[in-house]
């Protein structure tokens, strides 16, 4: 476990130094996994219609909702390998 995260915390460093800007569907899965890594599964009430930016944030995230914590470790390190 100590493995992942290091691979983790290395993969967030990663990816503020990508050569170039993901799209904004990247940006989100990349959000997802970060966020149900960290925080567990979507909390709070879901942002109204018109705030896009925020629906979209947390209808990323509840897709996750039920994945293990290693699992969207992982994943989010998978992710930004790919976009390295």
């Amino acid at each position: 476990m100590a493995k992942l995260e290091d691979e983790f915390a290395a993969a967030q460093k990663d990816v503020q130094n990508l050569p170039e800007r993901p799209d904004n569907d990247t940006l989100l899965e990349l959000y997802s996994f970060y966020k149900q890594a960290t925080e567990g599964d979507v909390t709070g009430d879901k942002p109204g219609a018109f705030d896009f930016k925020a629906r979209a944030k947390y209808d990323a995230w509840e897709a996750r909702k039920g994945m293990k914590r290693e699992v969207a470790m992982k994943a989010y390190v998978r992710l930004v390998e790919h976009l390295k």
